[in-house]
């Protein structure tokens, strides 16, 4: 544990949190689901206090597929609820978030025509995997009819097209020869979830004087209608009482109520893994598409190119919320045969990954049920034998954080006796406000508001949607170098230690910015950014060192990097 203090900006929330030291509603756990809560109730003008113990959007938020998905493979499953509001809330999130949500057009390779259609009706009934069989073409077919009248949005979206084998080789050639036909219709791509996360919340923090947000403080005990808080920087306790209790710390759950003093069995997560590949001939195989299929094990699996590298994922394995999720090699080893198994000629080697990362999905208690039929869809558990109502939420994906959002807010102002005054449906998300959406749209904007950024316009607005105007703002107010070979600049990092609650040196490299995950993380990187951070967070030599420390441990054994500390001279 590194000792440690907040920047000005995190000092100033649990200052503010710990003189009051009380809030209407204190959300426990700063995941998408907890964010998005947080942000519905501070435009209720509710007071309301999020708190996390890493940083936000840092556990099963980090994890994730990084897409924004109807979920047709839920049809299956009989989730028809959850398709619905799956394929609205896509599509929304198109509108009110473009500068990270972009269309995806996908494509699924098919193998057989009438494959699956005995065993599809038992697996439906039973949601017990089986032996695997692989869905043909038939049944792939309709579901993709049903999900086509679900997602087209009022036609915006474009519906499904199947091609045969050879139409599907001229456009896909690297594809396994023996495919008989192609499916590709459009779901989303998410680019960057942490920011995403990161711009929900400070649409909430800026909605309600009294809506604060802390990271790296976890609550640890009740007392009647107080919770003990732990600040994990400082290691100091205090208390806040609460008129509702929200505990939405995902796979956590069980364990956050145990320390509440509550037994609950109520989650059953699944551990899902990823690998991020620098492969630039498996990157032009795709065509820019994701390529999402079904293994040989009937897991469904995907292939997704993503900010110049590829993106393979992804397991799904019953995991112990105490026990840290790790990418392991067997993991690896069923990446590399899946892609195999799509695209044969096209050699894949270790030396390739740059990124590995695993999460723990926040899925509910699901006994002798197969992993891959466990309900993706969500539900509120209420508890009000105590002083204070303590609110559960048990499940949540992150295509329907607004909708789930809304609906645990709307639990929470009914126990507080108060009614919705907002909505957020159609309600814009931080620098996605007026964000241009064509070429010459986006020309107009970049010379209106980021005149002289140059080359790194583009890179702005990928990281900051319309917020970027605020940040160029800041940088060209002082002295500025270049940092992480250009991915990163002094005065923009000072810009984030101010406004966007960084306390650590993984909060930069692994959720502010791409920089681990394009694989860009070495050790001369890593001093860089830490020397650069020091007088800006005040550290001393032992703190920068400890910083270096942790974030090359936390990189080389959670991400499979092998990253060396650097000799100074």
């Amino acid at each position: 544990m590194i000792d440690s203090t907040h920047s000005s900006a995190e000092r100033a929330e649990v200052s503010a949190v710990r003189e009051s030291g009380r809030t209407s509603v204190l959300v426990i756990g700063g995941g998408i689901n907890g964010i998005s809560t947080f942000r519905d109730l501070a435009l209720q003008g509710v007071d309301v206090v999020l708190v996390e113990r890493g940083d936000f959007a840092s556990g099963a938020s980090s994890a994730s597929s990084h897409m924004i998905h109807g979920g047709i493979r839920y049809l299956e499953n009989g989730e028809f609820r959850l398709v619905r509001e799956s394929v609205e809330e896509r599509n929304g999130l198109l509108k009110i978030a473009p500068h990270y949500v972009k269309p995806l057009q996908t494509t699924i390779p098919i193998y057989s025509t009438f494959s699956g259609i005995l065993s599809a009706p038992l697996r439906f009934l039973t949601h017990k995997s089986g032996k695997p069989q692989e869905r043909g073409a038939f049944l792939i077919k309709v579901g993709l009819t049903i999900y086509d009248t679900f997602s087209r949005d009022g036609g915006t979206v474009p519906r499904h097209r199947f091609l045969g084998r050879k139409k599907s080789l001229a456009e896909l050639p690297s594809l396994d020869p023996r495919i008989k036909y192609t499916a590709t219709y459009y779901d989303a791509s998410m680019h960057d979830p942490e920011r995403l996360a990161l711009d929900v919340l400070q649409d909430g923090r800026a909605a309600h004087p009294e809506a604060h947000a802390l990271n790296y403080v976890e609550a640890i005990a009740r007392d009647g209608d107080k919770i003990t808080l732990r600040d994990r920087e400082s290691g100091t306790e205090f208390s806040v009482q609460a008129d509702v209790v929200v505990n939405a710390s995902g796979p956590w759950t069980d364990l956050t109520n145990d320390a509440l003093g509550e037994d609950t069995k109520y989650m059953g997560g699944t551990k899902g893994s990823h690998i991020v590949l620098d492969h630039p001939e498996l990157l032009e195989a795709t065509q820019g598409r994701e390529i999402f299929f079904e293994h040989s094990d009937g897991r469904i699996v995907l292939i997704y190119p993503l900010k110049g590298r590829v993106l393979v994922g992804t397991t799904d394995i019953d995991a112990d919320p105490r026990e840290v999720p790790v990418c392991t090699e067997e993991e690896v080893d069923y990446f590399f045969d899946l892609i195999h198994h799509v695209f044969p000629t096209i050699p894949v080697a270790r030396d390739q990954i740059v990124y590995k990362f695993s999460g723990i999905r926040p899925l509910p208690r699901h006994e002798d049920t197969a992993p891959g039929f466990v309900s993706r869809d969500y539900r509120i558990e209420v508890d009000q034998k105590g002083p204070v109502p303590l609110v559960s939420l048990v499940g949540g994906k992150w295509t329907t954080f607004r909708a789930l959002g809304e609906s645990l807010s709307d639990v929470v102002l009914g126990l507080l006796g108060r009614t919705r005054t907002v909505s957020t449906a159609g309600r814009a998300i931080g620098g996605g406000r007026e964000f241009p959406r064509t070429e010459k749209a986006k020309r107009l904007w970049v010379q209106e508001n980021l005149a002289g950024a140059g080359a790194r316009a583009d890179s702005l607005i990928a990281r900051y949607g319309t917020r970027a105007a605020q940040v160029w703002e800041y940088v060209e107010q002082g002295t500025d170098e270049p940092l992480a070979k250009g991915d990163l600049s002094t005065r923009e990092l000072e810009w984030m230690v101010h406004n966007e609650m960084v306390s650590r040196l993984e909060d930069v490299v692994l959720r502010r910015t791409s920089i681990a995950f394009t694989g860009n993380a070495d050790a001369e990187v890593l001093d860089e950014i830490a020397d650069a951070l020091a007088p800006m967070l005040g550290w001393d030599r032992s703190r920068h060192d400890a910083e270096l420390d942790q974030t090359r441990q936390l990189l080389n054994e959670r991400h499979g990097l092998d990253i060396q500390s650097r000799t100074r001279g």
